[in-house]
């Protein structure tokens, strides 16, 4: 948010753990608490609307197979630069 406009508040209690969890977290981001609060809520809500599109589209689809969603992953880790984890089988 540009300085010298105001923004709306909210007051959140959270319990201590919560809150000695969340400055640390800020800390190493180099955040305030208040921007890695914010960061937090955006990150969950488009993670909502990922997750309510993909049910729109299984509603209209069909349900997203199991290769369908190993590609999906594959797709996600390598735009996040991640080699994908190995997947264990079993003995």
């Amino acid at each position: 948010m540009p300085r010298g406009k105001s923004s709306p508040k909210l007051a959140i209690p959270v319990d201590q753990e919560t809150h000695a969890l969340v400055l640390t977290a800020a800390t190493r981001a180099g955040l305030s608490g208040s921007a890695w609060m914010t960061m937090a809520a955006q990150d969950a809500l488009v993670r909502r609307a990922g997750l309510a599109a993909v049910a729109a589209w299984e509603k209209q689809h069909g349900e997203l197979t199991g290769e369908e969603m190993k590609d999906a992953h594959r797709s996600v880790q390598a735009q996040l630069g991640r080699a994908p984890a190995k997947t264990r089988r079993s003995p």
